[in-house]
C-alpha cells in the first residue's frame, strides 16, 4: 500500500513554527514534522497532547517500592529470620538503599517498556525517511494526500505562501 505526501521543506524553525499555526488554522491535517533536533513548543503548535508516561512511571515505581519491601520483610522477618548487628527482623531504615534501587529499576524499566508498546516499536520497524536533509540542516512537515480530497496545487501554494524553501511530493510505501 503506498500513500502520497506533500512535502514543505523549511530552513528556519521560527518560520515552520509559524507555518504549523497556519497550516492548521487553514484545516489541514499534519501527518507530521521531522527536523534535525527537538523544537521546544513544536507539541503544543501541533496540537499533540502531555504524554500519560509519567503515571506509568509512578505507577511502575510504586511496584518496586512494594515489592522491595515485601521482599525484604518476608526473607529477613519471616523466611530466613537473622539478627545482623543487633537490628530487628524488620528494620525499615535498613531497607532504604534497596528500595530506592529497585523503585528506579522498575519505573525506568515499566516506561521503557511502555514506551516501546505504545509507539509500536519492534526492531524490524522499517523507518521512512521523507528526506534526509532533515537529519542535518532542513525541517519538513509532511501532509498526507488523499486521492479526490486534497488539491495538491493548493497545498502547494499553502506551503509556499507560509514560508516553505521548497515543496516536493513522495510516495511512500506503508
Amino acid at each position: 500500500m503506498t500513500k502520497k505526501f506533500v512535502l514543505g521543506i523549511y530552513d528556519d524553525e521560527d518560520v515552520l513554527l509559524q507555518a504549523i499555526e497556519n497550516v492548521r488554522a487553514a484545516g489541514t491535517k499534519i501527518y507530521e514534522v521531522f527536523s534535525p533536533y527537538p523544537i521546544h513548543g513544536i507539541d503544543d503548535v501541533l496540537g499533540i497532547k502531555r504524554s500519560r508516561l509519567p503515571i506509568v512511571a509512578f505507577f511502575c515505581g510504586l511496584f518496586g517500592m512494594s515489592f522491595a519491601l515485601w521482599m525484604q520483610i518476608w526473607m529477613l522477618g519471616f523466611d530466613w529470620p537473622m539478627i545482623i548487628g543487633g537490628k530487628p527482623h524488620i528494620a525499615l531504615p535498613a531497607f532504604i538503599p534497596v528500595t530506592f534501587e529497585l523503585t528506579v529499576l522498575c519505573s525506568a524499566f515499566g516506561m521503557v517498556i511502555t514506551f516501546f508498546i505504545v509507539t509500536k516499536l519492534k526492531p524490524s520497524l522499517k523507518v521512512n525517511v521523507f528526506d534526509k536533509r532533515s537529519t542535518d540542516d532542513k525541517y519538513v512537515m509532511a501532509i498526507e494526500v488523499k486521492e479526490g480530497v486534497t488539491d495538491i496545487s493548493a497545498l502547494n501554494n499553502l506551503l509556499r505562501s507560509n514560508g516553505a524553501i521548497e515543496v516536493n511530493e513522495k510516495e511512500v510505501t506503508k
